[in-house]
């Protein structure tokens, strides 16, 4: 009997789940099965053919261009002493607090995510940089290893953010609404972080020991250090929020803020080299994912599942709100097996399409989505920022960072609750540059 393309799409979408779970690289799972689905639906010539425009078609778009640059701006950042120089800047204002180091960590990453953009590189960089001073002042593992990989997850949605580009190429929304809708949730759940922290030193302050206070000569001394971040933040998000450049513009601008920066600090020549093959490298995984994704989202409307699911969810005695915390627990249950970036484009295909239908803005669910896929960072048993923090730093078990995150991860669900009951938090400021 022959399969109906309905069929079909199904068989695909639970092969392409099937296969992820298993561990396969998702660029090539998807790009697989996409194929073969074409194929099977269209036929052998029309399918590859249909398949073959893909690659260059997504290849050249211009809203692309933007992650080049943002990757770029993270790498030179990180070579400038960016980062060192935030966290002896938030260390002397905040670290007289309860728990006041990690609260500086937080705060510090939350900077470096407004030039970064990659919670990976974040949870690298400050399991160096901030994980020693905190053990060196007697904070338990827990707290260090876990404030560090939870404010490593802020790199997501504080622009620029890969994840939230990924999301509007994937949905066709615009790069540079969702960039600037993320900047308050973000900036948000820095401040749910830091209410957590000081609560817990308060409580139990033998896990975050305040220190020494410094002076107020100490603390001005410190600004100069953070002005570069200043000024990215105030370039990347203003000219995205008033319209004055795109994203990619803007993305150019900083880089080359950054860049500057990076010659006046005296960054060697084989620094300069080591950002732009990193930055190569991880533009090369980003494109090659996104267009091999682009092939089974094209397989799946040939299917016609996504339009399928979406009536036939409305169709139920279900109320939107119900539908979408069933999302919501699907994204939280899959965040545990397949990283951010896997698990958005796994799963956007079929989802997207649902959420337009029950009424929900495109923008506020990218920014909530890249929250959830925070989460999913997070979470054992395999939560890839916990196991980075414990690979940068082997003296602390990867149990002991989850049992550090966990206060986090119920943070952060207060938070994505907070969203969803209050929209207009993500998106007034959209607003504003309408």
């Amino acid at each position: 009997m022959a399969w109906s393309p309905l069929e079909i799409g199904a068989a695909g979408a639970l092969t392409l789940l099937v296969l992820g779970l298993l561990g396969v690289r998702i660029a090539y799972a998807a790009a697989f099965v996409g194929l073969f689905g074409l194929i099977w639906i269209l036929g052998w010539d029309i399918g590859l053919r249909t398949a073959g425009t893909i690659p260059h078609s997504k290849g050249v778009s211009y809203s692309l261009s933007v992650l080049p640059m943002f990757i770029l701006i993270g790498y030179l950042a990180h070579y400038a002493g960016i980062t060192q120089a935030a966290f002896e800047a938030c260390r002397r204002w905040f670290g007289w607090l309860p728990g006041g180091l990690a609260t500086a960590t937080v705060l510090a990453v939350a900077a470096f995510g407004a030039v970064s953009g990659s919670s990976a590189a974040a949870a690298a960089v400050f399991s160096r940089v901030a994980i020693p001073e905190m053990l060196k002042e007697g904070y338990s593992k827990a707290l260090a290893g876990g404030s560090v990989a939870a404010g490593s997850v802020l790199d997501s949605l504080i622009p620029p953010s890969t994840l939230l580009v990924v999301y509007a190429i994937l949905t066709d929304q615009s790069v540079g609404k969702l960039l600037v809708a993320g900047f308050v949730p973000g900036v948000f759940s820095a401040f749910v972080y830091v209410l957590l922290i000081t609560f817990m030193a308060t409580v139990k302050p033998e896990i975050g020991p305040r220190t020494r206070h410094y002076s107020w000569s100490e603390r001005f001394r410190s600004i100069p250090g953070v002005i570069p971040v200043l000024l990215v933040i105030m370039t990347v998000f203003t000219a995205m929020l008033f319209g004055w450049a795109t994203p990619t513009e803007a993305g150019a601008l900083a880089a080359f803020f950054v860049f500057v920066l990076a010659i006046i600090n005296r960054t060697r020549l084989s620094e300069f080299r080591q950002a732009l093959l990193e930055t190569a490298k991880l533009t090369v995984v980003v494109f090659t994912l996104v267009w091999s994704i682009m092939i089974f989202v094209l397989f799946l409307g040939f299917a016609n599942l996504p339009t399928f699911i979406a009536d036939w969810v409305t169709s139920l005695n279900m109320s939107p709100l119900m539908v979408m915390i069933c999302i919501y627990i699907l994204y939280i249950i899959l965040g545990m097996f397949v990283d951010a970036l896997g698990m958005m484009l796994l799963t956007l295909p079929v989802v997207f399409p649902l959420v337009v239908s029950l009424g929900y803005d495109p923008i506020w669910f990218g920014v909530v989505l890249v929250k959830l896929c925070g989460i999913g960072l997070l979470s054992p048993p395999f939560g890839l920022l916990c196991f980075i923090v414990n690979g940068v730093r082997p003296d602390i078990p990867v149990q002991t960072v989850f049992k550090g995150v966990m206060p986090f991860i119920a943070a952060d669900l207060i938070v994505v609750g907070i969203l969803t009951a209050y929209p207009e938090i993500v998106t007034f400021i959209v607003d504003i540059g309408r």
